[in-house]
């Protein structure tokens, strides 16, 4: 296939590009800046602006655009920016397909674990209502946008949970105290985070991209964790305590709403569409995803 991916220089979008190239597709990226090979395309998404010529030809178009949402403080200014970075990069590209006599067949467009809000110990699977709060609406927008693609286009809407990485990632500030031993907790650990390791989200996208589905698909792991047991299970397999709980007060302080919708919002989520459609994971459990986090694995 070729495969036209936004967001490439991100975390995920980089582990995806090389991912995709190992399997021997042709995978080209859009870039802001002046392009610097014939594999990089330019665009402006806040002015709405593409290089038509980067989806000529393209069999599928993925999109991880968006600016960073818990690098920075929620201020009005910058809840502006998280919806208009996915908003504007998520229009300007079904506007660009819908201008093509041949649109690509697929298009996935990244949304998050966070269209549920905070749901407590239910179970959610990808028919469950969507939340309440600023992320649920931000995903609840962002997916409608994704569906303006052209009558034919297989849209697939990915809510990609907690992604457990060796650097970077959710856990980019929590990984470095747990290997000093002064991590722990947050807040009474008893909110589910729906995590997956990088490898696995990688893996589950290209899966997608050639699997027959439309629509949600609840990203993460088929076991189920609260965030007491995921601490536990990266400061065991780094041979670590993980007793300096951060009370929800002190993380409301620091990070205002950040931390209820982030830090300790609870989603249970189910991967009911990856498992029905057969994908094997190869981290399934919270053991096997921390002693690959550890490097141990």
């Amino acid at each position: 296939m070729r495969i036209l991916v936004a967001g490439a220089s991100g975390l995920i979008g980089t582990a995806l590009s090389t991912t995709l190239r190992s399997e021997g597709h042709d995978v080209a990226a859009l870039v802001r800046r002046p392009p610097a090979s014939p594999a990089e395309y330019q665009w402006d998404p806040a002015a709405g602006r593409i290089d038509d010529t980067a989806l000529k030809g393209a069999d599928a178009v993925v999109n991880l655009s968006g600016a960073g949402i818990g690098d920075r403080p929620w201020t009005k200014g910058r809840i502006a920016e998280l919806r208009s970075s996915r908003l504007g990069a998520t229009q300007t590209l079904t506007s660009a397909m819908a201008r093509m006599d041949t649109p690509p067949s697929v298009f996935l467009s990244q949304s998050a674990s966070g269209y549920y809000g905070d749901a407590g110990p239910a179970v959610l699977r990808e028919n469950a209502p969507a939340g309440t709060g600023i992320l649920a609406r931000l995903c609840v927008d962002w997916e409608a946008a994704a569906h303006e693609a052209p009558a034919g286009v297989r849209v697939i809407t990915p809510r990609t949970g907690v992604v457990l990485s060796r650097s970077g990632g959710a856990l980019g500030r929590l990984m470095p105290l747990l290997r000093l031993g002064v991590g722990g907790p947050l807040g009474n650990g008893r909110q589910f985070w729906p995590w997956i390791t990088l490898p696995d989200v990688t893996r589950a996208l290209s899966f997608l991209l050639a699997a027959p589905i439309a629509g949600p698909v609840n990203l993460c792991a088929p076991e189920t964790a609260d965030v007491n047991s995921i601490v536990t299970q990266l400061a065991r397999a780094l041979h670590r305590p993980a007793v300096l709980r951060v009370p929800s007060p002190v993380l409301r302080l620091v990070m205002a709403r950040l931390a209820d919708e982030l830090l300790l919002a609870s989603q249970r989520l189910e991967p009911a569409v990856l498992a029905d459609l057969g994908f094997e994971w190869e981290h399934p459990s919270l053991a096997q995803a921390a002693a690959w986090v550890s490097g141990r694995d």
